[in-house]
C-alpha cells in the first residue's frame, strides 16, 4: 500500500512536471512566432534574409516635397519701410503707388530685393515683390542687363522652395525678365546650371484630370506648361548657344525652333 501511494504521489508529480513543460514550450514557440511574424528589417542586412522579416520600403528622395523659405530680406526691407512704394486701390483691383519714379530707381539695390521677395507667400509681401517685380521690369530698359548676375541666387532660392505658387509666379517672372531688354536672355544662358534643374525635375508635372476641365491653364498656373513656355522662351532670346545649353540640363527639351 505504502508502494502504491508514493508511486501514485511520484505520477502526480510527473504529470505536473511534464503539463508545466509543455505550456512553456508552447509559450516559447507563440513568442518565436509572434516575433518572427513582427519582424521589420532594412534591406540588404541580416534580418532582412529570415522567412517571416519584412523588409522596409526605402526611403522617398522627396524631389517635389516643399522647402521651408528662410525670412527673405525684402520683408526686413519694407517692415523698416525702405521702399519707395504704398498700397493703392482702384476699380480693377489692387496695384503699388511708386513714390519715385520708375526710371530713377537704383536697379543695382532695388531690384535683386524685389526678386529676393518673390518667396513670400503671405500677404502684402508676396503681392508687393511681384508687382514690384513686374514694374521694375516693364520701365527698366537698359538698367536691367547690368543687374543680371545680382539676380541670379534670388531667382534659384525662389526655385529652390518648390513651392507650386512661388515656382509657377518665378517662371513667369523669368519669361518677363528675358524679354525686359536687349541681350538680357543671352545674359542669362551662362546660368543655365543655377537654374534649369528645378525646371527638369518638375518638367512633367501636370495634371492628369481625364476629361474634366483644368482651370490652372486658364489661371496659367499649370507648372508643366508654364516651364515649357519658358524654356522656349529662353531658346528664342538667348542666342545661338541657348538650345544646347538647354537640353544639356533638360534632356527631354525639344527646340521649338529647329523643327
Amino acid at each position: 500500500a505504502r508502494k502504491q501511494s508514493s508511486m501514485g504521489k511520484r505520477n502526480k508529480v510527473s504529470c505536473a512536471i511534464s503539463k508545466i513543460q509543455q505550456s512553456t514550450t508552447r509559450e516559447e514557440n507563440a513568442m518565436a512566432t509572434s516575433m518572427a511574424t513582427n519582424i521589420v528589417a532594412d534591406g540588404f542586412t541580416s534580418k532582412s534574409r529570415l522567412k517571416n522579416a519584412k523588409v522596409k520600403n526605402p526611403p522617398k528622395c522627396g524631389a517635389f516635397k516643399e522647402r521651408p523659405a528662410a525670412k527673405t530680406s525684402f520683408r526686413k526691407f519694407y517692415e523698416r519701410g525702405d521702399f519707395p512704394i504704398a498700397l493703392e486701390h482702384d476699380t480693377k483691383g489692387n496695384k503699388i503707388a511708386w513714390k519715385v519714379e520708375l526710371e530713377k530707381l537704383d536697379y543695382h539695390h532695388y531690384l535683386p530685393l524685389f526678386f529676393d521677395g518673390l518667396r513670400e507667400t503671405e500677404h502684402p509681401y508676396e503681392f508687393f515683390a511681384r508687382q514690384g517685380v513686374h514694374d521694375m521690369l516693364e520701365h527698366g530698359g537698359q538698367k536691367i542687363l547690368p543687374v543680371v548676375p545680382q539676380l541670379i541666387i534670388p531667382l534659384k532660392s525662389a526655385l529652390n522652395t518648390r513651392n507650386h505658387k512661388v515656382v509657377c509666379t518665378t517662371l513667369k517672372v523669368l519669361q518677363h525678365l528675358v524679354v525686359s531688354g536687349e541681350m538680357v536672355g543671352e545674359a542669362l544662358v551662362p546660368y543655365y546650371r543655377q537654374i534649369l534643374p528645378i525646371l527638369n525635375i518638375f518638367k512633367n508635372k501636370n495634371i492628369n484630370c481625364g476629361d474634366r476641365i483644368d482651370y490652372s491653364q486658364q489661371r496659367r498656373e499649370n507648372m508643366g506648361d508654364l516651364i515649357q513656355e519658358t524654356l522656349e522662351s529662353f531658346e528664342r532670346t538667348g542666342g545661338e548657344d541657348a538650345f544646347i545649353n538647354i537640353k544639356y540640363m533638360v534632356p527631354t527639351y525639344e527646340s521649338c525652333m529647329l523643327n
